[in-house]
């Protein structure tokens, strides 16, 4: 061998040494040898110590004890408040969405443990997971497509797992995206399931069955099986609407043609907007079946009631055209969605708030566009449009009274409520355009303030109406607020930008903003006032979240 390749050996098996390998002539310590080409862990048990035996395992869990050790039972905890229990939360008789929110609100670890759940399937076992998530996603579904807050559906999520017997559950609620995720304890692996809503619709018939069969699933005393459930939640979908399209057609009509009345027109008027608004509705059902976005339904639905109001201008008509299409404007407004999309802001639902409110902005811009066209072209025609002819108020309280009341009738036509809650809401209607009539000309007291006020009993009464029926308060409440909706200010922020008076644009755009945001405001305070009024089950225990406060 020469002396270049013995030197290129050495060099290779000098290489090959580990670092930590002993040096030569220094002998390698007991059973160094025998593990020197297996990896050893940190947390292998030491030379000369046993490691405890633990029950053999076909598939461990991540969450489970590691390899060789038995698992501990942790010690008993007491919260310091002690454990809550399920009938100190709420006494039987509560609404389940005081008992929901209030555990729902709860960490995990303090909520208290369901009893014993009778509703099984027909082999006598619990009902499987993933059904009882399928079935509650399906259940959030619905009421999130028909415009229920993001809170209000967690809770309905909440208290459908849980009738289950699914108690560590974290539902989770966006515009869009329904998730939940259940996880048996802490050494169980958590099952998570998603859905998404495509489609929105207005239904309130539809929403009323949802929370009656919400209402039985949470009930201890009505015994649902998951079929049971199933059956229910399919023939809820199945359910026909209970007013057909041509009656919602004249409910347009009617609607635009009583908020005309509230704002000083006479019966010719009466008739124009109501015949602009059916126009209307007709051009959007077209553009619908067409398959073209809600943007450009808005947008063609705004152009008749103005083009109404700018063809009798033209043919010198003693109508006020401004009537008319304020008329118009008023079953447009997207009042619904803003009052869903501030009352999630408040409750803290913060990314569902944002893209509720982004949504009302893409209505109002769609409708800006279909009436700022029509005005446009009416003012190069010549139109007499006086912007400074403001809509004023007219000795007429009772027939105003009265046309408020149709205007909510109507609204809650198009809504699609139960007919059994259409005079409740009527009523509700009335009693706002009352206090709204009060407090603005007799008591002079600025637009919004008496706005704020007028939602809020709204707010109020729509959640006593809901309590008393155990169902949602949005049947009673989105149809009552129509009367207040700023129609008047929105039309003359747009005739300013038709006419160049950006700066008069702006003022009235802003202010039928500073009305809505009163709207939205007011029926979310009126609602948490109800709760503070009315001895609520759990409310000294209702955990609200935290905020920061400035730091």
């Amino acid at each position: 061998m020469s002396e270049s390749d013995s030197h290129e050996r050495g060099s290779q098996h000098e290489e090959s040494r580990s670092a930590f390998a002993p040096p030569e002539g220094v002998a390698a310590p007991s059973g160094a040898a025998e593990d020197e080409s297996s990896t050893t862990s940190e947390f292998a048990v030491p030379a000369g110590l046993a490691a405890p035996q633990a029950p053999a395992e076909s598939e461990g869990s991540a969450f489970g004890p590691p390899g060789g050790q038995a698992p501990r039972t942790p010690p008993a905890f007491t919260p310091p408040g002690g454990i809550p229990t399920v009938g100190r939360l709420a006494p039987p008789g509560a609404p389940w969405q005081d008992r929901m929110r209030t555990m729902l609100r709860m960490p995990v670890a303090d909520r208290p443990s369901p009893e014993p759940v009778g509703a099984h399937d027909e082999d006598g076992a619990g009902p499987a997971v993933p059904r009882v998530l399928d079935l509650t996603l399906r259940i959030g579904e619905l009421l999130l497509a028909g415009g229920e807050g993001a809170e209000d559906v967690e809770a309905a999520m909440f208290a459908v797992c849980r009738s289950y017997g699914l108690d560590r559950c974290e539902p989770t609620v966006t515009f869009t995206l329904l998730s939940i995720s259940y996880q048996q304890s802490l050494v169980h692996d958590p099952v998570t399931s998603s859905r998404t809503v495509r489609r929105r619709g207005t239904d309130y018939n539809r929403l009323a069955a949802v929370f009656r069969l919400v209402h039985d699933l949470s009930d201890d005393d009505t015994d649902v099986s998951l079929e049971e459930a199933y059956r229910r939640l399919a023939e809820i979908r199945r359910n026909r609407h209970p007013f057909p399209r041509w009656a919602l057609t004249g409910a347009n009509g009617l609607l635009a043609g009583a908020a005309s009345v509230l704002v000083g027109g006479d019966l010719i008027v009466f008739l124009a907007a109501a015949l602009g608004a059916m126009l209307g509705d007709r051009l959007a059902w077209l553009c619908s079946e067409r398959g073209l976005p809600e943007f450009y339904q808005f947008t063609v639905a705004a152009m008749p009631p103005a083009a109404v109001g700018i063809t009798l201008t033209l043919f010198h008509a003693d109508v006020r055209a401004s009537a008319v299409i304020t008329g118009g404007l008023f079953a447009l407004l997207p009042g619904r969605a803003l009052v869903a999309g501030v009352q999630d802001g408040l409750t803290g639902y913060y990314i569902t708030a944002a893209a509720r409110l982004l949504e009302v902005l893409y209505f109002f811009v769609g409708i800006v566009a279909g009436v700022l066209i029509v005005l446009y072209f009416g003012v190069r025609l010549d139109a007499k449009l006086n912007p400074d002819a403001a809509l004023r108020y007219v000795e007429r309280p009772g027939w105003q009274i009265l046309a408020a009341m149709m205007l909510s009738l109507a609204f809650a036509v198009l809504l699609q409520q139960e007919p059994s809650t259409v005079f409740a809401v009527t009523l509700n209607g009335g009693v706002a355009w009352v206090v709204y009539g009060a407090m603005r000309f007799a008591g002079n007291f600025s637009p919004v303030a008496a706005t704020a006020v007028a939602a809020g009993l709204v707010g109020l009464f729509g959640q006593l109406f809901s309590r008393y029926r155990f169902a949602s308060a949005l049947p009673y409440v989105t149809a009552a607020i129509g009367p207040l909706l700023p129609g008047s200010p929105t039309y003359f922020g747009l005739l300013g930008f038709a006419e160049g008076d950006i700066n008069t644009g702006l003022t009235s755009l802003s202010q039928a903003a500073a009305l809505a945001l009163a709207i939205a405001i007011g029926v979310n305070l009126g609602s948490e006032v109800s709760r503070l009024l009315i001895r609520v089950p759990g409310a000294a225990t209702r955990r609200a979240a935290k905020r920061t406060r400035g730091f």
